[in-house]
């Protein structure tokens, strides 16, 4: 495997329900072939969904607006981590929140279109505990990896510093490195295919697309 650049930038990692502090931001779209050698994770932006999607996470309403959390800050009241911003969000009519000090929160899986940066709700929300979707299914088919966890370390490092504000959560499991960012089309594991080599990392979209013919 190539050497990996290693980033001066700070970067705190979320593992297990930590917060991500986020260092650089992807540049733009296109396909591994257009990027630098080397450095497709990160030069490019995966394309946005043609459907709805949904997310589940903690729909959290304070002074700076409604956000469907994807990392939530272990708190009283919780502090939102990541995630996006969400238009046309209403509490009239949804059960399961709660309030303390101004600010409102709930656990629920809610659908609506992604432009980026902030989805706009289009479905009544579902409380978490009602939520029933089908497991997505494993990439990897249950085979494990075989790259050494301290060389997926040191791409979990160089990975998060070039998804920035997009990665949600990344840990070294079986051999793979595991990673989870607001979205993905496809883009960001084949770019990083390119980086690290195929079977080294699963990229995972935490926003899913909504089959438009079901």
């Amino acid at each position: 495997m190539k050497r990996l650049r290693r980033s001066s930038s700070l970067l705190v990692l979320c593992l297990a329900g930590g917060l991500l502090a986020a260092c650089a931001t992807p540049a733009g779209p296109g396909s591994a072939a257009d990027a630098p050698g080397g450095q497709s994770l990160g030069s490019l932006d995966p394309g946005l969904p043609e459907n709805d999607v949904i997310g589940q996470g903690t729909v959290l309403e304070d002074s700076g607006g409604v956000r469907l959390c994807a990392v939530v800050m272990e708190s009283h009241p919780p502090q939102c981590g990541g995630g996006v911003a969400l238009v046309d969000w209403t509490w009239e009519g949804v059960e399961g929140s709660t309030s303390s000090n101004d600010v409102v929160w709930g656990s629920y899986a809610v659908q609506g279109t992604y432009d980026g940066d902030a989805l706009t709700v289009t479905q009544p929300p579902i409380l978490l505990a009602l939520y029933d979707p089908m497991a997505p299914e494993d990439p990897t088919g249950g085979v494990p990896g075989d790259t050494d966890e301290a060389t997926l370390v040191e791409i979990q490092e160089e990975a998060g510093d070039r998804l920035g504000a997009a990665l949600v959560s990344s840990w070294p499991q079986d051999g793979r490195l595991w990673v989870q960012v607001t979205w993905d089309d496809g883009t960001w594991q084949d770019a990083a295919d390119a980086d690290f080599g195929e079977e080294v990392v699963v990229v995972q979209s935490w926003l899913r697309e909504v089959d438009a013919s079901s």
